[in-house]
Parts: structure tokens; C-alpha cells; sequence
């Protein structure tokens, strides 16, 4: 099943980025994923089926 990602989602993932905080907004879709840490700023490209397994829960849905 296809997970269903909007821009403006917020998402928890199952490890945390170096600065510590586990969540991220998506910034861009299509065959990469990009997502911006809350914390830092810091913008990452991961591939769709990358994503969806990182992928711990939706915080918020965006638009």
C-alpha cells in the first residue's frame, strides 16, 4: 500500500538527526522525498521507499 504524503507534513521518524530532534516537514515530493528538520533547518533528500520506512507517525497533515 502507498502511503499518502502532502507538502507541509510533519513527521515523526524512527531515528533521531544528530541535533536530536526527530521531526521533519516534508518540503518537496516526486521520486525523492524532501524533508526539513524542525530543529535545525537542515534539508535531506530520501527516496520515496526510504522514507515510508523511516517513517515512526504523522505529527500534522498539511493541505
Amino acid at each position: 500500500m502507498v502511503m499518502e504524503i502532502k507538502l507541509g507534513d510533519v513527521v515523526r521518524l524512527k531515528k533521531k538527526h544528530p541535533c536530536g530532534s526527530y521531526e521533519w516537514q516534508v518540503v518537496r515530493l516526486g521520486a525523492d522525498i524532501g524533508i526539513k528538520c524542525l530543529k535545525c533547518q537542515r534539508r535531506v533528500l530520501l527516496e520515496r521507499a526510504v522514507f515510508e520506512r523511516r517513517v515512526k507517525t504523522f505529527i500534522s497533515r498539511g493541505q
